[in-house]
């Protein structure tokens, strides 16, 4: 066993002591009533996390190459961090604004985090590529792949028109996720958001290593008659890869550059009753449907690769509607905190009444306090 290895197993007994100690203490019984423990004070959406970060953990362990060792003390750390943060964020008698910031870092940082570590963990979970068998599925099932179809229309004018749009996905997720985070106060709409973007990020990111790919302008370079140039954004994009090094990062299928803004919209048309999505939401379908585009017309997706993204984020739009609503009304009954509670202010009142079907789509949502 190597030293991460070693390093890894002896953070992991520490952690599970950890989580065995405060436990213990949570369920203590209250003179008043007897409060639940913190393993079942726990989400659906802590267990989503922590089931990804587990999942890149033995991947990596389970993995060769070499930045291995490297990934298992990246994803190790992260694993630690996410659960001390959870624990604070979810022990009863931690002062709410305490929990409400250890919550608002746990999650996020830990699909963002580990989403700058790709280029470590990807190649040492599978240094394998699918990238001629998703390209030969496209041709058979569709008869021909966008990336070289589009080639004749490849012009700096049109290359930095999908480049803005490629580029403006970090924005939009910025936008979206630190509003939501801090200034939210609508408990119904803030967790029908955060189920939805931890599943899309932590489905998709887990299935990376499931079908690793760089993507066209790998695996077609060669055969394009017209390269991708412009003056402003194309750089931009080209850097932003870089700094990651997409070189040696096979996160292609599925495309979140695709499910994210698609999540972003379908979200913003259910809920277009409110501020700010009923002005929000045509402009979302806009740029959602040119950043689809640029993926490919850029030649870092496969057809498959996008149609992959639009169906985890139906996915998640789906179970969003209604999962989070079920948990919160069975954790009123059951004595334990919501989910999610706003940063300050008072308490709001969330009568979570009839909850929705999974597959009523667009029907608009009961009214929440706020609009």
């Amino acid at each position: 066993m190597n030293v991460a290895v070693e390093a890894s197993a002896a953070l992991a007994i520490g952690f599970a002591l950890l989580v065995a100690r405060v436990s213990r203490r949570s369920a203590e019984p209250s003179p008043r009533r007897p409060s639940p423990t913190l393993v079942a004070q726990l989400a659906l959406q802590d267990w989503l996390v922590l089931g990804y970060l587990v999942s890149l953990w033995l991947f990596v362990v389970l993995g060769q190459g070499p930045r291995r060792d490297l990934a298992v003390r990246w994803v190790t750390t992260d694993l630690v961090a996410f659960v001390l943060l959870v624990v604070i964020a979810r022990t009863p008698r931690v002062p709410r604004l305490v929990a409400g910031v250890a919550y608002r870092l746990a999650l996020p940082s830990a699909v963002m985090v580990t989403f700058a570590q790709l280029h470590y963990i990807l190649p040492s979970a599978r240094d394998v590529s699918y990238d001629a068998d998703i390209y030969a599925l496209d041709k058979r099932l569709f008869g021909f792949e966008p990336a070289e179809a589009w080639d004749a229309f490849v012009t700096p004018a049109t290359t930095e028109w999908f480049s803005f749009f490629y580029y403006l996905y970090f924005g939009i997720l910025t936008v979206h996720v630190l509003p939501m985070a801090v200034l939210e106060r609508r408990v119904p709409v803030l967790r029908e958001f955060s189920w939805g973007i931890f599943w899309v990020f932590c489905i998709g990111q887990i299935t990376y290593m499931v079908v690793p790919g760089f993507g066209p302008y790998r695996l077609l370079g060669p055969s394009f008659a017209h390269p991708l140039e412009g003056p402003t954004f194309w750089p931009l994009v080209q850097k932003t890869v870089a700094s990651l090094e997409g070189s040696a990062r096979t996160d292609i299928f599925p495309s979140l550059h695709t499910a994210v803004p698609s999540f972003f919209t379908l979200f913003a048309i259910r809920h277009r009753d409110k501020l700010p999505f009923r002005y929000t939401w045509p402009l979302m379908a806009f740029v959602t449907a040119n950043i689809i585009v640029a993926t490919m017309f850029l030649r870092w997706h496969y057809l498959l690769d996008v149609l992959a993204g639009l169906t985890l984020a139906t996915s998640a739009f789906l179970t969003a509607r209604c999962l989070p609503a079920k948990e919160d009304a069975y954790r009123a009954r059951t004595g334990r905190a919501p989910v999610w509670r706003p940063l300050f202010g008072p308490e709001p009142v969330d009568d979570t009444g009839e909850v929705p079907p999974c597959l009523g789509v667009f029907g608009k949502p009961r009214a929440s306090s706020g609009t």
